[in-house]
């Protein structure tokens, strides 16, 4: 049953990045952070963490993960407001480090599923109100030969770090750990090491914008999974999020630069 799992870790995760990857690669730097917004890597996580701990140990990191998300889009902005005045390595690593403030604090709050939920969609709103406005047009990336690579290395990196040290982290660290934007940051700094800040914040502000469906998916799973099971669970939960990043993305078509 191990070997199994870990050889659906090691196919599945990468799978959804070069997709998603792909299609950003087609329609932009407003859609490619809108898809890293996708919970391409805390999707994986939580369902192998159903599998190999548990439901409700998962049931229990969706709230972790909430609360994570809201670390995410503080990253983000953080980023976004200094990328101007800044280098990538170092936009990268101050979003990074208000990761890690934000996340180090919301640890003390209450382990509330409706709490986490409202407190997560008040912070991408007001995340989003604040990012830095772009005049940029919506275009394609630059593809380059080790971009797809790399990020489907260190996704599948996160998911098999997270899911090995779930037993010792425990289900509220494990959920919170899980949103960390590996995806959208690597995203991000290539396209702000070669395409300028511009696109990098344009990418972030995607992120955060496709974030409330990411949201809608956890939120699904830590209500349901005790009750449905994981395959239903997770199939309403993927369903959900669908749903709404759909509209979504038909409600910020000119936000995202695709009008």
């Amino acid at each position: 049953m191990h070997a199994e799992i870990l050889l659906v870790k090691l196919v599945i995760t990468p799978a959804l990045i070069a997709i998603a990857t792909l299609v950003a690669r087609r329609w932009g730097p407003g859609v490619a952070g809108w898809l890293a917004g996708f919970p391409l890597t805390s999707g994986p996580v939580s369902v192998f963490l159903a599998l190999e701990q548990g439901p409700a140990f998962a049931a229990d990191a969706a709230v972790g993960t909430l609360f994570g998300l809201a670390a995410m889009a503080i990253c983000c902005l953080t980023y976004a407001r200094i990328a101007h005045a800044a280098s990538w390595p170092v936009s990268t690593g101050t979003g990074l480090l208000a990761f890690l403030i934000c996340g180090a604090a919301l640890r003390r709050v209450p382990p509330s599923l409706p709490l986490a939920f409202a407190l997560v969609c008040v912070v991408l709103a007001l995340s989003a109100i604040a990012m830095p406005a772009t005049a940029l047009p919506g275009r394609g990336l630059s593809p380059r030969g080790w971009d797809l690579p790399l990020r489907m290395a260190v996704g599948t990196a996160v998911v098999l770090l997270l899911t090995g040290a779930a037993s010792w982290l425990g289900p509220a660290l494990s959920g919170l750990l899980s949103p960390v934007p590996v995806f959208l940051l690597v995203l991000a700094a290539f396209a702000h090491r070669t395409e300028g800040a511009e696109v990098s914040i344009r990418i972030l502000l995607g992120g955060i914008v496709g974030s409330f469906a990411f949201a809608v998916f956890f939120l699904v799973v830590g209500a349901a999974l005790d009750r449905l099971g994981i395959v239903a669970t997770y199939t309403l939960a993927s369903g959900s999020t669908m749903v709404v990043n759909s509209a979504v993305l038909v409600a910020s078509r000119r936000v995202l630069a695709l009008s």
